[in-house]
Parts: C-alpha cells; structure tokens; sequence
C-alpha cells in the first residue's frame, strides 16, 4: 500500500512538472528609491522618547493626549484593521498545516422496489449513517502558502505602522494646539497691560487737551491704538475658543468641557531636537514603513499568483464507520478508510491568471511609487521643519537684541522720569515700545516650541519598528 502511494506520488509529482500553465512576459518592475539619492546618509539617530510630548514638562498636555490616544475613534478604527490583518495572517498560516474533520451523517430513507436497491432492502425504510474521520494535507511544492503568509504578514505589519502613524499625527496635533493656545493665552495678558498703557496715555492727552496744551489732532492720535488693541483682544479670545473647541474634540470631550483650560507657556523646558536627518528616518516614520511593508505584501502577492499556474498536490486520507442500519454502524464489518494524492492541473483558464498576474504586477509597480512618494514627502518634511526651527532660533536672536534695547529705551524713560526731567508720557511710549517687543519675542518663543513639536513628528517621534518574530 505504501509503494503505491509512493509511486502515485511521483506520477502526480512528474504531471506536476509537465502541466505548468505558461505565465505572460512582465514588464521590469518599478524600483524604491535609493535612500542616498534622497540625502539620507547614515549618522547618529534622533535621541526621541516614545512619549516625546512629555519633554514639556506639562501634566495637562500629557494627560490630554494619554486620554486622546485611549478613546479616539481613528484609532478605535486603526486598532480593527490591525485585529483584522492579523486574522488574515492566522488564516494564511493554518492554511500551510493539515487539515482534520471528524463528520456524522444519519439519513432515514425508504428505498424504491423498482430501482436499484434489491430486497431485502427494497420496500423497506432504514437508517443510513456514517461516522467518518478525514485529514487533508496541500503540499506547498510551489511556495504557494509561504507567499500567501508572507504578504499576510506584510499587511499585518503595514496595519502597525499605520496605526502607530495615527497615534504620532493625533499627538502632534494636539501639543500644537496647546503649545498653540498658550501663545495666545499669553499675548492676551501682554495685550491687556498694552490696553492698559493705552488708556493711561489718552487720560493724560485728553487732560493736556482740557488744559489748552494738545490739540485735538494729537487727541485722535492718542485714541487711535484703543479700538485697535481691543479688536486683536476679542480676535485672541475667538482663537483660544476655536483652540479649546480642537482639543476638546481631539481628546474625546464635550465642547465646553475645556473653557477653563488655560496652559501656561513654559519657556525653560525647551525638548532637544535633532540637528540633521539620517537614515533611520526610513525606520523611525511608521507612514514609510507601512508604505514599505505595502510594497512586500503586493511583491508576495505577485509570488501567491505566479504558484497558480503551477499544479495543486493535496494528500487525502478518510477512516471511519458506514452502515445501513445504527444497530450496526460500529461494527467491524461497517469499517472504511482510503487515502490517495488528488492533483489540479491548470490547463486552460481563458486568460484568467495571466490577468491576475499583470494586475498583481501592477499593484507592486502601485507600491512602490506610494512609498518612493512617502519617502520624498518624509525627507521634505523633516526637512522644513529643521530648516523652520533654526530659523526662528536665529530670528531669536535677532529679537533678543532689539528686546534688550527697549528695556534699556525703558531704564532710562524711568530714570528721567524720576528725575522729574522727563514726563509721564515719554514713560508710557517706552513700556508700549517695551510691550511690543516683548509681544514679538512671545510670538517667537510659541512659534519655536510648536516648530520643535512638528519636529519631533517628522522625525517619527521616537517610534521604533518592532522587529519581526521569528
């Protein structure tokens, strides 16, 4: 039994070599650019903490985004793609293992007299029943299964990155915003003492007025700031409103349930950002990584679809109990079992496969421009953010010199002042000169922080790709 197995397995072995159904000429395939070509170089990797927003030093932000990563439902919907993936590579993997079944049937059936049943049992009504046990086994000659896991695999790893990619854009989004709100919230307190400056200055113009020493031309001047420091007031409280309304909805709340949210701009604890870009971007942005592990799904899909044209081996086997009658089912006389290899010669499929193939090699040529595209984008990316950030530092600078004047302009308005050789006014214009400068420096300084925060993003955040298990 055993020799005749083994040469129905070399028959079905020799039919599979000679039935191989012919494959079309493909075109070369599109290639990934060279990460060289695109100036990444190898160099020390960006130091990025996984949770790099907290290098703010700011419990609120940190727990805004610990609570927007648990409840948001983008990355609900990342999590199911990824709990899908991973089904579909379970799947792909138990279709490379033997496959059991244990099968009851019992049929209660009159059998005709006038067919081919003879008597005794034609007339008679029994119960035909089968208890059967089978196994079957495709032997993978063609590489069919691994192809089929690899690219489950592949698609399991893109769903990852993907959603990690989420998780880094929805925890960008929101430090911005807050980095964003605290800019504000401070501009609105330097508004206020402007405001107030303002009002000081008329009240001293409208009193040189009343006395015959300003015109009323100078009196305008002085009324003009007023209505113009109290529209950029209202136009700040609109932002920051707008702003509490994003991270409300960023971090799965009710629209007023950040009103009171009022962040304090900490300018001492400034994250360290990288100075240059280097290879390991490739492995530290998850949308360049998901588009890679896109591009080696759709390769292997290609591999899964050339194994069609190639024979289908499978081993089967089947032991078990066949009777007419229950009485009589586990009897030794009821016994049957068989087994023998069963072979699918693709002969003529109308042209079905040859288009399979050619759609699969254009689904890879797809790929691979989507992550030639993510890579540029990637690179362009970080990029203008490092370019931006050591511009507003050198801006900085720039900015701190003409602050450090102002306040110099101010010690000495003051000093005259006391002097009683200077006036009061010449006093107000040198803190209004002071506050606009200081207004400017804030800008910058919020603008700095939200810079290094899109920073941290393009370089990936200090995410890591995990490394395949074995």
């Amino acid at each position: 039994m055993l020799s005749h197995l083994k040469k129905l397995t070399v028959l079905a072995a020799a039919l599979a070599l000679a039935a191989c159904a012919r494959q079309p000429l493909l075109p070369d395939a599109a290639q990934p650019l060279n990460p060289a070509k695109v100036g990444l170089t190898a160099g020390k990797p960006a130091a990025l903490e996984a949770r790099w927003w907290r290098e703010f030093k700011d419990p609120q932000l940190d727990a805004l985004i610990e609570q927007a990563l648990v409840a948001s439902p983008s990355l609900l919907q990342a999590r199911a793609r990824i709990m899908r993936a991973a089904a579909a590579e379970e799947a792909a993997g138990a279709a490379a293992k033997p496959s059991v079944g244990l099968g009851f049937d019992s049929t209660r059936q009159r059998y005709t007299e006038h067919g081919l049943i003879p008597p005794p049992l034609a007339g008679t009504q029994r119960t035909t029943a089968s208890l059967q046990a089978g196994l079957s086994y495709e032997w993978d000659f063609f590489g069919r299964h691994q192809a089929q896991l690899a690219a489950a695999i592949g698609a399991s790893r893109a769903a990852e990155a993907d959603a990690a990619a989420a998780s880094l854009m929805l925890a960008g989004q929101i430090t911005r915003s807050y980095l964003a709100l605290a800019r504000i919230l401070a501009q609105g307190r330097l508004l206020l003492l402007q405001l107030a400056d303002s009002e000081q200055s008329l009240a001293l113009v409208q009193q040189r007025f009343a006395a015959g020493l300003d015109n009323s031309q100078t009196l305008r001047a002085a009324e003009s700031p007023l209505p113009e420091l109290r529209r950029q007031a209202l136009l700040l409280d609109g932002q920051a409103s707008l702003l509490r309304h994003q991270l409300a909805a960023l971090s799965v709340q009710p629209a007023a349930a950040l009103n009171d949210l009022a962040p304090v701009m900490s300018l001492d604890s400034k994250p360290q950002s990288a100075s240059g870009i280097g290879l390991d971007l490739l492995g530290r942005r998850p949308d360049v990584v998901a588009a890679r592990w896109r591009v080696e799904a759709a390769t292997q899909q290609v591999t899964l679809v050339r194994a069609q044209f190639y024979p289908n081996i499978n081993l089967n086997a089947f032991a078990g109990f066949n009777a007419i009658g229950m009485d009589r089912l586990l009897q030794s006389g009821s016994r049957q079992f068989g087994f023998g290899p069963s072979l699918r010669l693709p002969l003529f499929d109308a042209g079905q496969l040859s288009a399979q193939l050619r759609g699969s090699a254009a689904e890879v040529d797809s790929a691979v421009a989507s992550y030639n595209a993510a890579l540029l984008e990637a690179v362009r990316d970080a990029s203008d953010q490092l370019s931006s950030l050591q511009s507003l530092q050198l801006q900085q600078q720039e900015q701190g010199a003409l602050l450090a004047n102002s306040q110099a302009n101010l010690v000495l308005a003051r000093q005259r002042f006391d002097a009683g050789i200077g006036g009061r006014q010449a006093l107000l214009n040198a803190r209004q000169a002071l506050l606009l400068q200081q207004r400017a420096s804030l800008e910058l300084q919020g603008l700095t922080l939200e810079a290094q925060a899109r920073l941290m993003v393009s370089l990936g955040g200090g995410w890591q790709e995990a490394a395949p298990v074995n």
